[in-house]
């Protein structure tokens, strides 16, 4: 397979260099994964079979006096909007020095998700100075569709690596040299078999940098200006255990105290509520708001209503009914983009219950951006 082509763009590579010289000087380092659901290891048949966890394998093979960690914070169907909001808590507080994101392929390619994921590169290059960057572009092998060239611009934008699994599999796929049967049951999600062809073209870059890390590498350059607007670097999500102070009034909604033991428990320190009428009211700063919450196929299901400083002409419906097949949903929706910058007040209101609901309402977070 010509791998060749995988980088979509080259980039500035001397933080990924100064993170082998650490290596091969026997420090520890932590390679971190953030993305959706081909991260988090979906359809593979074992977490040590994902694509994450090779290259991981690749860390430890090519830099064996090292004590190398791995953090993998993929969850399923999240999106960049949602990676700006946990990225501090799931990923850059385990203090990676290098960090892989992949969100290519559940990003829609429009402005809203070119500004969230440029938000995110942001957050990740501003984190910490030595901290290393690449971006991984995944592609739906039916269609070839990603949000790469919108992704691409970030990358070139912040002269940041990044690899292309569109630009290497899809001439292959269209060639009928390879067959999608192969790599993938439902044309999205890697089986083993395409978990290690994904694996092998991430990997096939970081061995060319290797081979000439001792090659001149030109000076990173200062952070360039945001090329969006920008509201999103500055996501904060609350949920019960960090919301109490933005709580402006309750009835009915309950928090959920059990503990959430690893990031892909999604439906935990959220709110509940069951009965109609229940509500929950918060007072937010920022530009934009989104709100978190379960969407179950488990049906009948509740429906609530959200509205923004008590416009109910804009008022927006949380239905709670999922009609996929996969699973339970962590729906993010955006109720207010690019609003004015001050308080709003978001109410929460259950406004339509069925004596069969199996599963109550559920509340996961808000996330509030753009306070600057």
């Amino acid at each position: 397979m010509m791998t060749g082509k995988a980088e979509s763009n080259r980039g500035n590579r001397r933080r990924i260099i100064s993170i082998y010289r650490k290596a091969q000087a026997g420090e520890p380092i932590t390679v971190g994964f953030l993305g959706g659901s081909i991260t988090q290891g979906c359809a593979a048949s074992s977490y040590d079979k994902c694509y994450a966890y090779k290259v991981f394998e690749w860390f430890k093979n090519s830099f064996p006096l090292s004590d190398v960690k791995y953090v993998n914070a993929g969850i399923g169907a999240t999106d960049s909007q949602f990676g700006c909001a946990r990225v501090e808590e799931d990923l850059l507080s385990k203090k990676p020095d290098i960090c892989f994101v992949e969100f290519s392929v559940n990003d829609e390619a429009n402005d809203h998700f070119r500004e969230t994921y440029e938000g995110l590169v942001r957050k990740i290059l501003l984190s910490d100075p030595s901290r290393a960057l690449m971006l991984i572009h995944n592609v739906r092998f039916d269609d070839g569709g990603s949000a790469q060239l919108i992704h691409t611009k970030a990358a070139r934008c912040y002269d940041v690596p990044a690899v292309s699994m569109r630009d290497v599999i899809i001439p292959e796929l269209e060639s009928g040299r390879l067959e999608a049967k192969t790599i993938t049951s439902d044309n999205l999600h890697p089986n083993d078999a395409g978990h290690e062809l994904v694996s092998e073209i991430i990997i096939s870059v970081l061995k060319e940098i290797k081979d000439h890390m001792n090659d001149p590498e030109p000076e990173e350059g200062k952070m360039p200006p945001a090329e969006t607007l920008n509201a999103y670097e500055d996501s904060v999500r609350y949920r019960n255990d960090n919301a109490g102070d933005l709580i402006a009034g309750i009835s009915g909604f309950t928090a959920d105290n059990l503990h959430q033991d690893i990031i892909t428990d999604i439906f935990r320190k959220g709110w509940t509520a069951t009965e109609k009428g229940s509500y929950i009211i918060f007072k937010v700063k920022g530009s934009c708001i989104g709100v978190q919450y379960r969407r179950t196929i488990k049906k009948p299901a509740p429906v609530a209503t959200l509205t923004v400083d008590g416009d109910k002409d804009s008022a927006v419906e949380l239905n709670a009914e999922f009609d996929e097949d996969w699973g339970d949903k962590l729906c993010l929706s955006t109720v207010l983009d690019h609003g004015e910058n001050k308080e709003h007040t978001v109410k929460i209101e259950l406004t339509q219950t069925h004596e069969g609901d199996i599963l109550p309402f559920y509340l996961v977070s808000i996330i509030v951006s753009g306070n600057k």
